[in-house]
């Protein structure tokens, strides 16, 4: 039984995550052949104050500000 735990930037809509979900779990079954009523998910929503890629924080980070503005609007 796979056990898949997703961490996002908070302000994915529920359609995204659905989505992705179902993205996921099919891929679990064809590549791990577990059973699709199996596939575990969890996601975990995360700000952009708490995480920090390559030292800095994505909510001080130039270079991800169109990202965090877009969830933000979401």
């Amino acid at each position: 039984m796979p056990n898949i735990t997703v961490e996002l930037l908070a302000g994915r809509s529920l359609e995204q995550r659905r989505a992705f979900a179902e993205a996921v779990a099919a891929n679990a079954v064809e590549l791990l052949g577990a059973r699709l009523q199996d596939v575990r998910m969890v996601f975990t929503e995360i700000t952009p104050d708490i995480v920090a890629n390559g030292g800095v924080l994505a909510s001080e980070d130039d270079t991800r500000a169109a990202v965090v503005s877009a969830l933000d609007k979401s």
